[in-house]
This record gives structure tokens, sequence and C-alpha cells, in this order.
């Protein structure tokens, strides 16, 4: 078994200047939660990590572990099932965890708590699908994703230096969309994952996983 990186190329310009901007970052999603086995929509609620999510998490500590974090900081989103996930995945890799607020899941309003098929039928899996990522900027008195990519930009513009991201599916999709430069339009073309890494460093992205 070993870390299977896979590159991903966007259309579009990445400007040298915009890539340069940033340090290096490894983001991370949390594990599978008992929702997301359910197919229910969290956003701003939680639910517990399922056996399987925290078998993620402690894979994302194997790909980790093989990497020189030194000088990497960590920050989390201050939602248990992220927390939860950063506990495994970092343990003695990093010397503390801080929690940001703008690492949160991006809210869904009246629909926090329902299954995707009862909101929009005929939708049963996560936010992979591109058909289940247009739920969360339509949901009622939900955030948005103006909303949501206004503050991951004010999350990624304080960051000082490389550092650990441990966050949600959608949060961690805008991010990269910033990052690579990318229309909030195109948030369908990026790939999603649990136990995986994504590493982003000059504009460009690499999925890190444990492959066959």
């Amino acid at each position: 078994m070993g870390r299977n990186p896979q590159s991903f190329p966007f259309p579009g310009t990445i400007g040298i200047s915009v890539a340069m901007s940033y340090p290096v970052l490894y983001i991370l999603r949390h594990g599978q939660t008992e929702w997301n086995a359910e197919h229910r929509v969290q956003g701003s609620l939680d639910s517990p990590l399922t056996e399987e999510g925290r078998a993620q998490a402690a894979t994302q500590r194997r790909i980790l572990e093989s990497l020189d974090l030194k000088g990497f900081g960590a920050l989390c989103s201050p939602q248990g099932r992220a927390f939860h996930t950063a506990s495994i995945a970092l343990e003695k890799l990093v010397p503390r965890i801080d929690t940001d607020a703008r690492l949160r899941e991006i809210g869904v309003g009246d629909w926090e708590g329902l299954r995707r098929s009862d909101i929009m039928p005929g939708v049963q899996a996560d936010e992979s699908e591109e058909n289940a990522l247009s739920l969360y900027e339509k949901a009622p008195h939900g955030e948005g994703f103006a909303a949501l990519r206004l503050r991951c930009q004010s999350f990624l513009d304080d960051l000082r230096g490389p550092s650990i991201v441990v966050t949600h599916g959608i949060t961690s999709r805008m991010l990269r969309l910033i990052l690579l430069d990318m229309d909030t339009c195109e948030i369908g073309m990026l790939p999603g994952g649990q136990g995986v890494v994504f590493h982003i460093e000059n504009g460009q992205q690499t999925k890190l996983a444990i492959g066959a």
C-alpha cells in the first residue's frame, strides 16, 4: 500500500501572482458521519463519526505521517465531526490544533437534518454529485455560495504559513476553488472524498490517497 497522488488540471488561467500569494496547504474533509451514511444534510448541525469515518481519519493520518510537516500549523472547523477527525489524523503530528469558525460547513437553513431524497427526489448520493451540489445553493434561509466564498477568502487571506486544514465537503471545495483561481460556478468540477488529502501548492492541486 502507498500514496497514490493524482494531479488535476483545470481550465482557465491561474495567475502566478494569485497562486504564489497562498502558503502550501493540505486540506482534509472529515470522515463519514452517521448522517452522511443516512444521506442527510448536516450544515451547521452535527452527528458522530461512524466506524468507517474513524477509519478514514486514520487513513488520512497514514498519508500525512509520510510527509514533511515541519513548520506546518493545523486549523480546524469547530464542528464536532471535523475536530474528531483532526484529533485522529493529526495526533502527535503537529504541536496544536486551532479552530477557526470560518472553516465550518455551509449553512443550509431549513434543510438541515433532512434527507437529500426528501428535498430533491431521486438524489440519494452525497454532495459528490453535481446535481446534489445545487442543493446547497438553493436551501431556504441557507448561506449560499457567495457568502461561503467570502468567508473562505477571509480565512485564506489571514494565513501566514503552511497549514493543514480540516474542514467539510462544501467548504473544502470552496477553499480549493479560490486557491485554484476558479469561478464559483465551477465548484462541481472539483473532486471530493473522505479519507483523502488534497495538496495545494502554487495553484496546483494533487489528491493524495492510499492506493493498492
